[in-house]
């Protein structure tokens, strides 16, 4: 079988990564970010969900030095450079956070939770953080 063949054969799935947890005090926010890439990396249909405490993780301003954690918010800038430009944010978490969209470092889409969920509910994996 030829190379091109193989590729024919590649079935791309769906993958959203949900990211609930604030950026820092725990690894989840970063570990999320580098399966991201790496799924990005191998070609698949790449989503990220922002909800809850998870918003935080694309708030403009954030200062690590006194939690002692490098500042990895700028790479989300970087997401589209892999492909990777379905970002969205729940929009019952940024109201229960007074956070609007321009509080935040990326563009994103803003949805309702019924939107979420049609949206989830249209992915073949979902990975939640």
């Amino acid at each position: 079988m030829s190379e091109e063949d193989m590729m024919d054969d590649e079935v791309v799935k769906k993958f959203m990564f949900v990211n609930r947890r604030a950026p820092y005090g725990s690894i989840y926010a970063l570990e999320s970010l580098e399966v991201v890439l790496i799924a990005a990396a191998f070609d698949q249909d790449v989503s990220l969900l922002f909800s809850d405490d998870g918003i935080y993780q694309l708030k403009k301003g954030q200062e690590t030095a006194e939690v002692g954690m490098k500042n990895f918010s700028p790479t989300y800038r970087a997401l589209e450079m892999y492909d990777v430009e379905k970002l969205y944010v729940s929009q019952t978490a940024m109201d229960e956070r007074g956070i609007s969209k321009d509080d935040l470092i990326v563009e994103v889409e803003v949805l309702n939770d019924e939107a979420l969920a049609d949206l989830m509910d249209d992915q073949d994996v979902i990975f939640s953080f």
